[in-house]
């Protein structure tokens, strides 16, 4: 069997219902150049760049590993991303699909290159709270951020497997989706890893890498991912982990957000997970600066301001115990619906 390249396409490959070759591609994609919306338009200029004869494409980084960066992705470690999706999910060709993310960010990206290589019929959508609303078609594969999923639990019965990614989902909403039917799965990914290199079901703590993944921790505690298909040099994440086998770690939080209190270092995500489910509006828990602590720990609340009963907090640590609550009328998030944390405050 000859080696696939980006100028392949699955024979079974769909747009909206319509089999295409590669030429056909071109020239749905010039269509949406010039006749489709702003989704529509990304969506061709990146087709084009896909059947162009570079072998790499360039694209902004999120920020998750550092400051946002200018990043050259190899389209053959794309089609292996691709390859490695379809082999942990265990999609077949004919498979439904729907593209509901932005295609400039890498997921929505990947979606287009998984649909082209392993020949799924894709249906596409502009990028919206609700892809899924007055849309009846039952779907094989589809992926969302947390927002997108929290706004269609009702009509999740029409999705067989689901990926999570692009923010990390909180428990109210992992309960809402653990009495579905619908496999679901939250991803681990970023840009440089061409997107998820871990899943895990709904539920459970513990991520499972990708075929052609190997992890690692530095000094720090923090996970280091290579994947051979991208390049022999490591991804070193800002992640705390905790390595579980060779192939599978649990998540504990961002090393960027550890607060350093007193001396006592402190991981909100671990503290944010015993409160979940004594808190029904959105929050999150932080360091300000303290003369006294250097950082004091606080929580801040999406919402209203309202009074806790002393006991409120025995769910914690004492270290753990914020020294301030702060109410805020609406948290702020960027594109890919990530909590802005500390611009959230002002």
């Amino acid at each position: 069997m000859s080696k696939l390249t980006h100028k392949n396409v699955h024979n079974y490959f769909k747009i909206d219902g319509f089999h295409l070759n590669a030429d056909e591609v071109r020239r749905v994609a010039y269509d949406y150049i010039k006749e489709g919306d702003g989704n529509e338009q990304a969506i061709g200029e990146f087709l084009l760049d896909w059947f162009d004869d570079k072998d790499y494409i360039e694209m902004r980084t999120s920020g998750t590993t550092g400051l946002p960066k200018l990043v050259r992705l190899e389209k053959q470690a794309m089609i292996q991303s691709a390859l490695a999706t379809g082999d942990f999910f265990k999609l077949e060709p004919g498979n439904k699909a729907l593209l509901c993310l932005p295609v400039r960010f890498i997921a929505g990206k990947m979606m287009l290159v998984r649909s082209i290589i392993l020949g799924l019929e894709l249906d596409i959508t502009a990028p919206s709270t609700q892809p899924l609303v007055l849309n009846d078609k039952v779907y094989d594969f589809v992926a969302m951020v947390p927002l997108q999923v929290q706004n269609s639990i009702a009509d999740l019965k029409n999705v067989k497997k689901l990926i999570i990614g692009g923010a990390k989902m909180d428990a109210a909403l992992e309960e809402k989706v653990l009495p579905l039917k619908t496999e679901v799965y939250e991803t681990y990914g970023m840009t440089e890893t061409i997107t998820h290199i871990a899943a895990k079901k709904v539920g459970e703590t513990v991520f499972t890498i990708l075929p052609n993944v190997k992890i690692a921790q530095d000094d720090r505690g923090c996970l280091v991912i290579t994947v051979a298909t991208i390049s022999e040099e490591p991804i070193v994440t800002n992640d705390l982990v905790e390595l579980i086998r060779e192939n599978q770690f649990i998540f504990l939080g961002r090393i960027d957000n550890v607060i350093n209190s007193g001396g006592v270092k402190l991981i909100p995500e671990q503290i944010e997970a015993k409160l979940i489910s004594k808190l029904t509006n959105r929050f999150f828990v932080t360091g300000v600066p303290d003369t006294a602590l250097g950082e004091k720990l606080i929580l801040v609340i999406e919402g209203e301001k309202q009074e806790f009963a002393p006991d409120f907090f025995n769910v914690l640590e004492k270290y753990e115990k914020p020294k301030e609550i702060v109410f805020v009328p609406k948290f702020k998030e960027n594109e890919n619906g990530k909590l802005l944390r500390k611009p959230s405050l002002v």
